[in-house]
């Protein structure tokens, strides 16, 4: 018996929903991936590059035209950074992963917010850390006095989830200042999952940890393609980190992947010159707000709009006292509606009696959507 290595289960929520809404044939609203095309100049540009013969190795750190362009992209919305603070890596989890290898030593405690994405504690235990949990307050905000009393001395990283995933919250400049106060005169590091940055709705702004005087010294951020561009299978993000930590990130980044796809990050590089990220974030709060408006005369319930991200949380309390994995489940066998329970983003049972919905959907997926679980609800 081959001895396990963390205590994530064997297989995600995320697979394991995707499986059953395959299953029962029910509409798939749990896993986030974008089921519309993407743009056609995108796939114009992958085959650009491939024509253009960037079919071998790319550089460790990434293709020079990408790091080019995301320097300059960057610079555009106030995120000041040199070609020494960005390596490109295949995909956000990766990337998370790997800046963890590349700074815990056994023993080393990190701190998560919950609820968190479920690709954080086995990444952490793989590299001989130590999960240590803080929750998040009811509307998903940080508890700062909380989190205070979490550090202790053998703190290493805290993982930060800006926008948020589940909830879609946002972090506000005065809470990175209010982070900023806890751990400045510290060693602790900041491994910071910046993916939906620039998916944020009704004029909400984003704010990157990397952008922050104190913290960019001593943070990662980091950013996924696969989010901006809705081309997750692409697996193509990029991390943020200052001169020191990209050294000790490329020391581990050169031993796993070494690299990234070649032809994807020219396509990328050549179409961040031609990209209109305020387009791009309002064609998703179109996709929000119609989601919402479809669900209108259906009993679910929610407090707020999700400031950003790909999912709306709702509340089932008008149809089941179910938990919320079993509630889950019987959604996608009875209504044929896949949905993530949000238990799935704490280490224990924690039933609250809310599911995700994922918006990042076809128009006339979410409307048959709604068609079922009228009918059946």
């Amino acid at each position: 018996m081959i001895k396990r290595k963390h205590s994530g289960s064997d297989l995600t929520i995320f697979s394991e929903m995707s499986a059953l809404a395959l299953k029962y044939n029910a509409v798939n609203l749990s896993q986030g991936f974008p089921d519309y095309d993407i743009d056609d100049r995108l796939k114009k540009l992958l085959c650009e590059g491939t024509e253009k013969n960037f079919n071998q190795y790319a550089p460790m750190a990434g293709l020079p035209i990408l790091v080019e362009n995301l320097s300059e992209f960057n610079l555009k919305r106030k995120i000041s950074v040199s070609k020494e603070n960005i390596t490109v890596s295949p995909g956000a989890s990766y990337a998370i992963y790997t800046a963890l290898a590349a700074i815990l030593g056994p023993g080393d405690e990190v701190i998560i917010l919950e609820p968190g994405y479920d690709s954080y504690v086995p990444s952490i235990e793989v590299n001989g850390g130590i999960p240590v949990y803080v929750k998040l307050k009811d509307n998903f905000e940080i508890d700062f006095d909380a989190l205070k009393q979490a550090i202790s001395l053998k703190t290493k990283a805290i993982i930060v989830n800006s926008p948020h995933n589940p909830s879609g919250k946002v972090w506000r400049k005065e809470d990175w200042d209010q982070l900023a106060n806890l751990i400045s005169n510290t060693d602790i590091i900041l491994i910071s999952d910046e993916v939906y940055d620039l998916l944020t709705y009704d004029e909400r702004r984003f704010y990157s940890a990397f952008q922050h005087p104190v913290l960019r010294e001593k943070c990662f951020s980091i950013f996924s393609f696969g989010k901006m561009f809705h081309i997750t299978g692409w697996k193509v993000g990029y991390v943020l980190a200052s001169e020191e930590l990209s050294r000790a990130y490329r020391r581990v980044h050169q031993y796993l992947s070494f690299s990234v796809n070649a032809p994807a990050q020219y396509a990328i590089a050549k179409y961040l010159e031609i990209f209109d990220a305020e387009e791009n974030s309002k064609f998703m709060q179109q996709k929000r707000d119609f989601f919402i408006e479809s669900f209108k005369d259906l009993p679910f319930t929610f407090t707020e709009k999700a400031e950003a991200g790909y999912f709306q949380i709702m509340s089932y309390g008008n149809i089941s006292e179910k938990p919320e994995k079993e509630f889950a489940v019987w959604l996608t066998e009875h209504a044929k509606v896949a949905t993530i329970p949000i238990s799935a983003f704490y280490h224990e049972p924690s039933d609250s009696g809310k599911i995700r919905f994922c918006f990042a959907k076809k128009e006339e997926t979410i409307l048959k959507a709604v068609e079922h679980l009228k009918e059946f609800l």
